[in-house]
């Protein structure tokens, strides 16, 4: 009976999936001009973005095949209208990695959520140990655990690397500021301060100082698009107060020494916090670990008791 009914179901699904491809591909609907030009102009930038994808060097790391599954998913949102969150992409910025390739690692983790019960409870299923009802809910369960995966990850990571540029723009300040005080104009001081360190975060600031001396625009204003890009405000409070100040290196110079020393203060006070909160985590494990020992010790007595 139960093999029965899982054939009848699997054939269900096969003949609903043939008439919702059959409804895809039919219902055209009648669009204006100005539609079919966006279309037009969709389908030529998604053979630009496939094209790039093999050409791309920032995401070298990435699989191609991953980064093409990624972009038709990205499309099929734009043409519906649905915009990825801020904060989101935000993430990604900072961690460098793709919007393509993190659409198409949440489509396969939710795939895998899917049929990761059925490969787990289904043999028990089809000898009926389990209804089969169970797995059909563990599989809605295991798609949004699955597709949760990948973004709570770039949360995790994000986070942290968001927190080392931080203290890599603390630093940074306290440079422009120490060539200011040797002379030098805000860009040449910018660009100076850039090239103390090879880290990440300071190849990043110095590409897009490089980029905005390439493209004729202030290394400011680059600065607060590139705040915008990975959510740091201090970066975004340091393009403000060079646009502000860039023609006096005095107030210049003293803005960034204040500010400097403020987020060190900042840095401080959130690596106090994050131990207080470790010592409380020990704190907890400890008194779970006296607690066990005290049962360990009281058990005999209290079996003894209870026994006679």
């Amino acid at each position: 009976m139960t093999s029965s009914l899982i054939l009848v179901m699997l054939v269900g699904g096969v003949v609903g999936a043939g008439f919702f491809l059959l409804f895809t591909v039919v219902e055209r609907g009648t669009v204006s001009g100005a539609a079919a030009l966006a279309q037009l102009d969709a389908q030529r930038m998604r053979g630009r973005r496939q094209a790039s994808l093999t050409a791309d060097r920032r995401h070298q790391d990435e699989s191609v095949r991953l980064r093409k599954v990624g972009s038709e998913l990205r499309d099929a949102l734009a043409n519906r209208g649905i915009k990825l969150p801020p904060t989101l992409t935000a993430n990604l910025g900072i961690t460098g990695q793709s919007v393509e390739a993190f659409l198409a690692r949440t489509l396969m983790f939710g795939l895998l959520g899917i049929f990761l019960p059925f490969l787990v409870l289904g043999p028990a299923a089809a000898v009926g140990v389990i209804n089969l009802v169970v797995p059909l809910w563990l599989t809605a369960v295991g798609a949004l655990i699955g597709a949760l995966i990948p973004y709570s990850q770039l949360q995790r990571q994000a986070d942290s690397r968001r927190r080392d540029f931080r203290h890599v723009v603390s630093s940074f300040l306290d440079l422009v500021a120490m060539n200011l005080a040797g002379g030098r104009g805000v860009p040449e001081a910018l660009q100076s301060a850039t090239a103390i360190s090879d880290g990440w975060a300071m190849v990043r600031i110095r590409d897009t100082i490089e980029a905005a001396r390439l493209q004729g625009t202030t290394p400011w204003a680059a600065l607060g698009q590139l705040g915008d890009e990975v959510d740091v405000d201090e970066l975004r409070d340091l393009a403000a107060a060079l646009a502000l100040g860039a023609e006096d290196g005095a107030k210049v110079r003293d803005s960034l020494s204040a500010r400097a020393g403020s987020m060190r203060r900042k840095e401080l006070a959130d690596a106090e916090g994050r131990a207080a909160a470790r010592s409380q985590s020990m704190l907890i494990a400890q008194l779970l670990l006296c607690v066990g020992f005290l049962l360990f010790l009281t058990y005999p007595a209290v079996a003894r008791v209870v026994g006679t």
